[in-house]
C-alpha cells in the first residue's frame, strides 16, 4: 500500500483544530472550526473520491479519538468515507494506554518505521494519514509518505499546531496536481522527489548584463 497524507491548512500552515471550536482546543487554542465556513459540494467530491482509494488508516491518538467520536454514528451505506472508516483496519500510534471500541483497531507501541513498513507491505491501495499533526511530521522525517495532500483554506490563524515545525527533514517535492473549490480551497499534491535541491543565480564575469523580469533573482525583484 502507499501511505498517503491528507492534511487540512490555514495559508500559515496552522492544521489544528478545523471542524469544530471544540475538536481540539489544546494549548489553549481558540480559533477551531476555521475549516467550516468553506466547505463546499467540491470539498464533498474530493474528500469522497480519496477516501474510496482507503484499505487502512494510520492515525495519531488524539485524531483517532475525535474520529471515533463521530463517525461510528453514521451509518448511511452510501456515505463513502463513513463506510471506509468504520470498516477498514485503523491503526492507533500511541504509547499512551487506550482503548480502542472502534473495530476494527490496533494500537502500535513499537518502533513506528518497522510497524509502517509492515503495513505498507500488505496488499491494498492506500494506507492513509488524515490529520494526526505529531504523526505526520514523525512519517515525514523518516522518510516513509509516498503522497502529500494538502488543503489550504485562505484563513490566517497566527497560531496553533502548524504541520511542520522547525527541524523537518528538508526535502524536494513534485507538484502532480492542483484543485480549487468554489470557495476557494487550494488542493495541491505533491510527491516526495528526494533531499532538498538548491541553487543560485548567478552573472558570468565580463558578460554584459541585460536583464528580463524572469531572469532576476528574486530579492532584486523585491527591491
Amino acid at each position: 500500500m502507499e501511505l498517503t497524507l491528507t492534511t487540512f491548512l490555514s495559508i500559515d500552515a496552522v492544521m489544528q483544530s478545523p471542524g469544530a471550536p471544540t475538536e481540539d482546543p489544546s494549548n489553549g487554542f481558540t480559533l477551531g472550526g476555521w475549516l467550516v465556513p468553506f466547505a463546499d459540494q467540491d470539498m464533498g467530491t474530493f474528500v469522497s473520491q480519496w477516501f474510496s482509494h482507503a484499505d487502512a488508516f494510520l492515525f495519531g491518538r488524539r485524531t483517532y479519538e475525535i474520529m471515533a467520536g463521530f463517525w461510528p454514528g453514521v451509518t448511511d451505506p452510501g456515505d463513502v468515507v463513513a463506510a471506509r472508516l468504520n470498516n477498514k483496519p485503523k491503526h492507533v500510534v500511541t504509547k499512551t494506554p487506550m482503548t480502542t471500541d472502534w473495530a476494527p483497531s490496533t494500537v502500535i507501541d513499537g518502533d513506528l518505521r518497522t510497524a509502517v513498513e509492515q503495513l505498507k507491505a500488505l496488499p491494498g491501495d492506500e494506507l492513509q494519514v488524515h490529520g494526526s499533526g505529531r504523526l505526520a511530521r514523525a512519517l515525514h522525517d523518516l522518510g516513509l509518505i509516498d503522497e502529500y495532500r494538502l488543503w489550504t483554506f485562505p484563513v490566517v490563524l497566527g497560531k496553533g499546531q502548524r504541520l511542520f515545525s522547525d527541524g523537518a527533514l528538508p526535502t524536494s517535492l513534485e507538484l502532480t496536481s492542483s484543485r480549487t473549490t468554489s470557495t476557494g480551497v487550494t488542493i495541491n499534491t505533491f510527491r516526495p522527489t528526494g533531499p532538498l535541491r538548491q541553487g543560485a543565480f548567478a552573472v558570468e564575469a565580463g558578460a554584459e548584463v541585460t536583464h528580463s523580469a524572469a531572469q532576476l533573482p528574486a530579492a532584486q525583484l523585491l527591491r
